[in-house]
């Protein structure tokens, strides 16, 4: 059956047989002619100074599956397919993918709830690994297992995803107790739940931690769902959620040759209003100076928040083991390390970082089949 289409003054509304109906401003329709895109590229090429806001079709009509529209001055014409356009609607927003509905975990989870996955599977299935690039996502963490007792075998995992985020500490980097620190990672301190680089303009997405060694006594791995204890928190306390998700404070990471700050809320909204990330770094938070009057308020919730993060409803304690690789959203999942001693044995890890925007490229390739 044909659908329906109504000429307005400023555009077009289809009905299609099922019930489902689409507006359509003519300046929409016009910018978005398939005409108007490069063809090898698919980039736009349409030049939107050249025609008025308020341009008007002479005709519309819906002719052999497409609608027809034809503009006035050089005789164009426009054709869209009407299942593109159906789909492509506005007012709702284009099909990713990518786009999977977060699991909130807490401590309940527990380390055998964490999503798993095989190095050699992931290696040789493209859909084995979409999943698991799908399952990593919903959770915020997975962990591979099996892979080789090589430096570059947790890398080759990342890289396979996209490029690798270079920071001031390198391209990769060895978490382990070193002389000279110039981070607490590289001590054999503990570790308060964190996330890495808040004091970077964009945070790093999704960090890479290959266990080559775990044998010293202590050196356990952390971890807590922070979208899930700012959810808590909203629910518990909503002004101090509210505080962490406008005000902006400073982060700060220096040394010789380094000098990075930024200042970000310890809270992101996504525009849906959900919690999309969480910055907190108690480590290289910067002398706070925002205005004196507001800083009880914003103390009071920093403070809730930090307890919060440190309470054992929401933390995840486990041990890796030399082949397996944690992989953890940053800038959602906070990490942490209990305290070890390295006159007992190795303890090495082999780090990386691969943004968000890599990760959700990947999932889209893998997907077209």
């Amino acid at each position: 059956m044909t659908p329906q289409l109504e000429t307005g003054a400023a555009g077009l509304t289809i009905r299609w047989d099922d019930g489902t109906v689409g507006q359509f401003p003519f300046i929409w329709l016009r910018d978005t002619d398939p005409s108007g895109f490069h063809p090898d590229t698919g980039e736009r090429a349409f030049d939107l100074t050249t025609i008025p806001l308020d341009i008007r079709a002479e005709d519309a009509a819906i002719e052999g599956g497409a609608l027809r529209l034809r503009w006035p001055g050089a005789d164009v014409e426009s054709r869209f397919d009407l299942n593109w356009i159906k789909a492509h609607r506005p007012g709702q927003r284009r099909s990713d993918p990518a786009a999977v509905t977060p699991v909130r975990w807490r401590n309940s989870l527990g380390a055998e709830g964490i999503p798993r996955a095989d190095a050699a599977t992931l290696a040789a299935s493209d859909d084995a690994f979409c999943e698991w690039l799908l399952d990593t996502k919903r959770y915020g963490v997975s962990i591979v297992t099996g892979l080789a007792d090589e430096l570059e075998a947790g890398l080759d995992v990342a890289r396979r995803i996209g490029h690798l985020r270079e920071t001031n500490f390198g391209l990769t980097f060895d978490v382990e107790s070193k002389p000279d620190p110039n981070n607490l990672a590289y001590t054999a301190d503990a570790l308060p739940l964190h996330t890495d680089l808040t004091n970077q303009e964009m945070p790093p997405g999704y960090q890479f931690l290959h266990c080559l060694a775990n044998e010293a006594v202590g050196g356990g791995s952390t971890f807590c769902d922070g979208a899930a204890v700012a959810e808590d928190l909203r629910a518990q306390n909503p002004e101090a959620f509210e505080v962490l998700s406008t005000v902006e404070v400073p982060f700060r990471f220096y040394d010789s040759v380094t000098d990075i700050r930024s200042r970000k809320t310890m809270i992101v909204l996504d525009d849906d209003g959900a919690v999309s990330e969480v910055c907190f770094n108690a480590h290289i938070a910067d002398v706070l100076d925002i205005d004196p009057e507001a800083m009880v308020a914003f103390y009071r919730a920093y403070r809730e928040l930090m307890a919060l993060t440190r309470g054992p409803q929401y933390t995840i304690a486990l041990k890796l083991c030399g082949g397996e690789m944690v992989v953890f959203d940053n800038r959602r999942v906070l990490h942490g390390r209990e305290a070890f001693d390295p006159s007992t044995g190795r303890r090495r890890l082999r780090g990386a970082y691969v943004d968000r925007g890599e990760w959700d490229s990947r999932i889209r390739v893998i997907s077209r089949g």
